[in-house]
């Protein structure tokens, strides 16, 4: 869920923590009941058990049966297809050349997904090795999908429930790679909103991200669409929505940012509150106790602790 700035200070980390960590001794320290149609979203699928946005991910989170929501990343190849990716290029720690061979750190932007078919694409194994950032990560071959992919294996693998499941989809865009890293941005979000309707996910679908000029494209090309704000700046809720110039359904800042006050000013305009990135069970009972409308995770192995006895 990181956004673009992917390496932050460790000042404006505490300085952004403080919302949060604020109020941190007053929030409950063992279990919450956890309310009615919260909505607990398995991040990139299940990053910390599965690699992050393959299909092995999204089928291992719909084991849990908590989960009600899948989070991923869009990004396009050059034969116009969505990728389901988090960056638009192949990340080193992560993936491996079609021979084989590790990518250099210095040149993981040149193996851009924008200029590679989708077919060239599954040469690449981005599951075989782990993720360092997640020790407990099961490593698994696989490749980056198609978003169309993904949709097709969770129908097929869960057949009964494939209708009630949500979607959270990140389009990851950004003026400096416009036409360079992805297609130009009203391109990029006309792309996305023609394949969630062939798809026929629009009405169980979110549509996410960092860029207002994304989210702008898409109340305007698609005002059905829910829209979702994600946040990890600290310059406040009205700044930002006054940058964005409409209200969004959904307010999704980095977890540490929220406070009861935000989630207040959120729930008085009809605005649910969804953070990300939480991963640690006494954070997602302090979320829970602040009211917020549900968590984005890369742990759904953890939500049944949210709720049991310590």
């Amino acid at each position: 869920m990181t956004g673009q700035k992917i390496a932050t200070p460790f000042l404006w980390l505490m300085f952004a923590a403080l919302p949060f960590f604020a109020c941190k001794s007053a929030l409950p320290q063992g279990p919450v009941e956890v309310p009615a149609g919260f909505d607990w979203q398995g991040h990139r699928g299940c990053r910390g058990i599965m690699p992050e946005n393959t299909i092995p991910a999204f089928l291992k989170a719909l084991e849990f049966a908590e989960v009600t929501t899948l989070e991923l990343d869009l990004a396009v190849s050059s034969d116009q297809q969505l990728i389901v990716s988090h960056e638009p290029w192949f990340n080193p720690a992560i993936c491996r050349l079609p021979n084989g061979d590790t990518i250099p750190k210095r040149d993981e932007t040149k193996h851009l997904i924008y200029r590679m078919t989708a077919a060239d694409l599954r040469a690449y194994d981005c599951g075989s090795w782990g993720n360092p950032r997640f020790p407990g990560q099961q490593p698994a071959k696989a490749y980056k999908p198609l978003l169309r992919e993904v949709v097709e294996a969770v129908r097929a693998r869960y057949p009964d429930k494939a209708a009630a499941i949500g979607w959270n989809i990140e389009i990851k865009s950004q003026p400096e790679w416009d036409g360079l890293r992805h297609p130009p941005v009203e391109e990029f979000v006309r792309l996305v909103v023609a394949e969630l309707r062939s798809l026929g996910i629009e009405k169980k679908c979110v549509v996410q991200s960092f860029d207002v000029r994304a989210l702008q494209a898409l109340h305007r090309q698609a005002p059905e669409l829910t829209l979702a704000f994600l946040i990890e700046n600290i310059r406040g809720f009205d700044t930002n929505i006054r940058k964005l110039g409409f209200l969004p359904a959904i307010y999704s800042p980095y977890y540490q940012l929220v406070s009861k006050k935000l989630v207040h000013k959120c729930h008085a305009q009809g605005i649910k509150v969804i953070p990300w990135t939480v991963n640690d069970v006494p954070a997602m009972r302090g979320l829970i106790h602040l009211g917020v409308d549900g968590i984005i995770t890369d742990y759904p192995n953890k939500i049944g602790e949210v709720s049991a006895p310590n």
